[in-house]
């Protein structure tokens, strides 16, 4: 994250971005996505198999792939997954699980463009092994003709 007083400075911020890029084949996090356009939500009961809040997120990028069914470069998608909790009245959001990132980037991921992350709790550290990011992109191989994307856009 850059300081404060870099925000700006379009230059310094071009030379700083330089110096913070993410290595070849990684995905940062997603800082801001909160602040994001949300895409739809789900929740699965609790005790369930991947219980909890499913919220998806997409940057302005990502927009355009929800509205033309091709993502640009530059597009990265949240699935934010969250605990839930339940009482008599309601069921509410409680800590986060994890959340998966999708980043496209043809040139950095050429086989089919997107990379994939996944940060645990609240951290900002990636934790994907290489040989789970191979298993997000054979998961998402099954969606080639919708850009490797499975969720829609909610209007």
């Amino acid at each position: 994250m850059q300081p404060a007083w870099l925000l700006g400075c379009g230059s310094v911020v071009i030379l700083t971005a330089a110096f913070l890029a993410p290595p070849s084949g990684s995905v940062p996090y997603p800082e801001g996505y909160r602040h994001w356009v949300h895409v739809k939500s789900a929740l699965i009961p609790p005790g369930r198999p991947s219980g909890g809040f499913h919220h998806i997120y997409a940057n302005d990028k990502a927009l355009v792939g929800y509205q033309t069914g091709r993502f640009p470069d530059g597009s990265v998608i949240v699935y934010d997954l969250l605990d839930a909790t339940t009482t008599a009245e309601v069921t509410a959001e409680a800590s986060r699980i994890h959340i998966d990132v999708m980043r496209k980037d043809g040139t950095q991921f050429p086989d089919g463009g997107w990379g994939f992350e996944e940060f645990q709790g609240d951290s900002r550290e990636p934790s994907l092994a290489a040989k789970a990011r191979a298993a997000c992109q054979e998961c998402h191989s099954k969606q080639k003709d919708r850009d490797f994307v499975f969720s829609r856009f909610r209007e």
